[in-house]
C-alpha cells in the first residue's frame, strides 16, 4: 500500500529526480575544544514532550529524534532547557494545559531520578554551573505556552516552585495572557489586561519572559512593561523570512538588545530561509491535488506518510545550513551586538527540517567552527554559546531577590 502511494505521488505531481545533498567537513579540534570546555545553554529542545509521545532511554544513544546523552555530551550540549510544551488545543478544557505541563516537568524529574549520574535538574544559574562542572547535563525548565496558568496568577508561583524558569506567553493560539503570531485572531490586542499581571508577577518571582511565538502588539506590550530582560528562547531573524511573525524584525531585535535581553536563534529550516517554507506551502498544494486525483476525503497518517516521503524524494528539502544560523547571528549581532545572541535549537520540535551540518546535538562543533570561520573571537563564542543567556538569568534573578 506504502509503496504504491508513494510511487503514485511522484506520478502525480511530475518532479525532478532525487539531488544529493551537501555535506559538512569536520570541524577542527578547537572547535570541538570550545564546544566541550564551555556551557552551551540552549533555549529550547523538545525531550518532554518527545518523550511523551513516545518513552524511551535518552541517557543512552537513540536511534530517533535529536538529542540524548551521549550525542549531547559527544556535541558539548550539556544545559538545554526542557520545553515544557503545552498544544494549543488543551485550553479548550479546563484544567487540561495544566494536567499535561506537570505531566511534562515530571518526565524530567525522572531523568535526574533515573540517571542522577548524567542528568540534574537545574532552577538557577549557579545550579547550571555546579552540574556541568561535574559532569552531568543540566535540566533547567521553560514552560511553552502559558496556558496552564489559565486565569489564576497564583499559579506562577506554584511552577516557580517546580522549577520553570521561563515561560513563553502563548504558543500558537491566543489564550488568556497573549495573543500568537500564529493565529490571525487577535483578541487581547496584545497582551491582555490579566497578561500584564503575569508579567509583572513574573519579574517578582525571577521567571524570564519568553517573547518567543507572541504577536508583535503583545511583544511591544511586553518591552514597556517588563523591568528586567527579556528572552526569546528561540527565534531566528524576520529579515530572511518576510511575512514570517515568528521570527523578529529588525526593531524588535533593536529593542531586545537595547534592554539587555537575548533572542536565541532557532535551527528549524523554516526560520532560517524563506525557500523551506515556499517548499512545504508547494508540498501542500500537491498533496490537495493528489487526493482529488486519488478521490480521497480523509487521509489517514499511511496516506500522509507515503506521499511526505515520495514528494520529498522527487523534491529535495531545500534544508538550510550552518551558514544560514550564522547568517542569522551575524544580523543580530550587527544590530544589537555579540551580547544580545544566543542558541535556541529547538531540538526535537521542528521534525525533518533541521539544517545540513547541524541535524543533532552532536553537531554543535559545527557551529563553533563556523563562527570562528567568521572571525568571532573565542571570548565572544562563549558569550553566545552560554555567557549572554547567563547574563539574562542572572539579572532576573537578583531582580526578584
Amino acid at each position: 500500500m506504502l509503496s504504491r502511494l508513494l510511487l503514485a505521488s511522484v506520478a502525480v505531481i511530475g518532479l525532478s529526480p532525487l539531488t544529493a545533498a551537501a555535506q559538512d567537513s569536520a570541524p577542527s579540534e578547537k572547535a570541538v575544544r570550545l564546544a566541550k570546555e564551555t556551557v552551551i545553554l540552549d533555549g529550547h529542545v523538545d525531550i518532554p514532550f518527545r518523550l511523551f509521545l513516545r518513552p524511551e532511554d535518552i541517557s543512552v544513544e537513540t536511534e530517533g529524534g535529536d538529542f540524548d546523552y551521549v550525542r549531547a555530551m559527544e556535541g558539548g550540549l550539556n544545559a538545554p532547557f526542557m520545553s515544557i510544551y503545552v498544544p494549543a488545543r488543551l485550553q479548550d478544557t479546563p484544567g487540561a494545559a495544566k494536567a499535561h505541563a506537570d505531566e511534562l516537568i515530571a518526565l524530567v524529574e525522572a531523568l535526574e531520578t533515573d540517571h542522577p549520574d548524567k542528568f540534574e535538574v537545574a532552577t538557577s544559574v549557579a545550579d547550571v554551573k555546579r552540574i556541568t562542572k561535574a559532569g552531568k547535563i543540566a535540566l533547567p525548565m521553560g514552560m511553552e505556552n502559558g496556558a496552564p496558568i489559565e486565569t489564576d496568577l497564583s499559579r506562577l508561583d506554584e511552577y516557580y516552585e517546580k522549577g520553570i524558569r521561563y515561560i513563553t506567553l502563548a504558543h500558537s493560539k491566543p489564550n488568556a495572557i497573549s495573543d500568537s503570531s500564529y493565529d490571525i485572531n487577535r483578541p487581547n490586542g496584545g497582551l491582555s489586561p490579566f497578561g500584564k499581571e503575569v508579567v509583572t508577577r513574573m519579574n517578582e518571582l525571577g521567571i524570564i519572559v519568553d517573547v518567543s511565538h507572541i504577536s508583535d502588539a503583545a511583544f511591544w506590550d511586553v518591552m514597556e512593561l517588563t523591568d528586567v530582560p527579556v528572552m526569546a528562547s528561540h527565534s531566528s531573524a524576520r529579515a530572511f523570512t518576510p511575512g514570517f511573525e515568528r521570527n523578529m524584525d529588525d526593531n524588535m531585535i533593536k529593542r531586545v538588545g537595547e534592554e539587555n535581553g537575548v533572542i536565541m536563534i532557532n535551527f528549524g529550516s523554516a526560520f532560517l530561509k524563506g525557500a523551506f517554507t515556499d517548499w512545504q506551502q508547494k508540498k501542500g498544494a500537491a498533496f490537495a491535488r493528489y487526493l482529488k486525483a486519488e478521490g480521497i476525503d480523509e487521509p489517514d497518517m499511511a496516506v500522509r506518510f507515503a506521499f511526505d516521503a515520495g514528494y520529498a524524494a522527487a523534491e529535495p528539502k531545500p534544508y538550510a545550513t550552518v551558514d544560514d544560523v550564522l547568517d542569522h547571528i551575524d544580523h543580530v549581532v550587527e544590530l544589537a551586538g555579540v551580547e544580545s545572541v544566543g542558541l535556541g535549537s529547538d531540538f526535537d520540535g521542528v521534525g525533518d527540517s533541521l539544517p545540513v551540518g547541524l541535524k543533532d546535538a552532536s553537531d554543535m562543533p559545527n557551529l563553533v567552527q563556523g563562527l570562528m570561520d567568521r572571525g568571532y573571537s573565542d571570548k565572544e563564542i562563549k558569550m553566545m554559546l552560554s555567557e549572554n543567556a547567563f547574563r539574562v538569568w542572572t539579572a532576573v534573578e537578583m531582580a526578584a531577590k
